[in-house]
């Protein structure tokens, strides 16, 4: 079933709101009732909605995004930080969290998305749910806590750096094997797994056994040092991992012991990772690019390194998960993993150029434009030999 950018845009707003009429719909999505009444006949002749009140009909190929969802407090400094005093900027505050983050990136990006993720009974809580709905991410199977709902408190630079932050995640972190098992049945109809690695050790790993016993795809993001270190012994071959997006510090955190910067390093310990079931390693490496390990047929590994595409930053935040957000969604469309990571670098760069967190405007056409711009002559989904080295092995 294949729907064109309109239709996709109704089927999202008719998932949040199921009972709006056609003249309703024209005015949300900016067309006329005429218009909109013939989309809707043929979204129901193409089996996307079943009828009057448009019940949508659930998606055949959905990402399910498991992982933490809070409210992002973001102080931004207008000149060089001085510490232990009053710095003049401006201060936003958005909803935010990893996997939560993931998810609206995902949804913009035009892949069926479902969170699950814990929220307290609170207005930040209410606001992400709204504010995620409205996206277009499916919430729900959201999770309802008994604790606040979740805080991060980022404070950058003049360039948009990172300076230092504060969180508050002890929703994420109590969340548990018994209240994620509601899930099972949506869990089981997934086409792909998200992990975001906030989730805790326990949780975390029923959820990789259950996706190896019902045959998920999992792509497994480790968010940070110390959620990386217990990667280690949840790894497995009998919890396959489609692919795990470490930077170089998480995944010297993973392997135990310091992965100096450079390709071989960083591939000697990417094959520590393959014979732990990961079939893709795809290493985070800032103003560096990337480097993406895969493991094939017959054991073979290809090791390709990808420059990363020039940008002037705005503000780095959201930036991983843009990166992680659209190599699922390029790895859903049928990308092979790099032309997927080089389509998630892209929406990377493209997210540190705006202010937002998860950039509004990033849509697959935006990124394959700038890809196009930035390797002339590259077809939307090739290989430039120009930004990548090869090595099989």
């Amino acid at each position: 079933m294949s729907l064109t950018d309109r239709e996709r845009d109704i089927v999202d707003l008719l998932r949040a709101q199921p009972l709006l009429d056609a003249a309703a719909i024209a005015e949300r999505v900016g067309s006329t009732k005429a218009a909109v009444s013939v989309h809707l006949s043929n979204l129901t002749r193409k089996g996307a909605i079943l009828g009057r009140g448009y019940i949508v009909r659930p998606e055949a190929h959905s990402v399910v995004v498991v992982g933490g969802a809070n409210m992002d407090i973001k102080a931004h400094s207008k000149d060089a930080i001085q510490l232990r005093t009053s710095n003049p900027g401006a201060a936003m505050s958005t909803p935010g969290g990893v996997g939560r983050n993931i998810a609206e990136n995902l949804a913009r990006l035009g892949s069926p998305t479902h969170l699950v993720a814990p929220v307290g009974g609170d207005a930040f809580g209410d606001e992400i749910v709204a504010a995620t709905r409205a996206a277009g991410v499916v919430v729900d199977h959201m999770i309802a806590s008994d604790d606040a709902t979740g805080t991060y408190l980022a404070v950058l630079d003049s360039t948009g750096e990172l300076v230092v932050a504060v969180s508050n995640m002890r929703a994420t972190d109590r969340l548990t094997v018994r209240q994620l098992m509601a899930s099972r049945d949506l869990l089981s109809h997934a086409t792909l797994l998200v992990l975001d690695g906030n989730i805790p050790e326990a949780p975390a790993a029923w959820l990789l056994d259950f996706a190896a016993a019902v045959e998920v795809p999992v792509v497994l993001e480790p968010v940070s040092v110390a959620k990386a270190r217990p990667l280690a012994h949840l790894l497995s071959p009998q919890r396959p991992v489609l692919a795990l997006t470490p930077n170089l510090d998480e995944l010297s955190a993973i392997v135990g012991e310091t992965v100096p910067q450079t390709r071989v390093a960083i591939s000697r310990a990417a094959r520590r990772l393959h014979d732990v079931g990961v079939q893709n390693v795809w290493v985070r490496r800032g103003t560096k690019g990337s480097l993406l390990s895969s493991l094939g047929e017959r054991g073979r590994v290809t090791v390709v390194t990808l420059a990363a595409p020039p940008v002037t930053p705005v503000d780095v935040t959201g930036a991983g998960d843009a990166m992680t957000a659209a190599f699922v969604h390029a790895l859903m469309r049928g990308d092979g993993p790099v032309d997927a990571a080089r389509f998630g670098q892209m929406a990377a760069a493209l997210t540190v150029a705006s202010p937002e967190t998860v950039r509004p405007d990033l849509t697959p056409r935006l990124i394959d434009a700038e890809l196009r711009k930035a390797q002339p002559g590259t077809t939307q989904r090739g290989t430039s030999p120009k930004s990548t080295t090869k090595e099989k092995a």
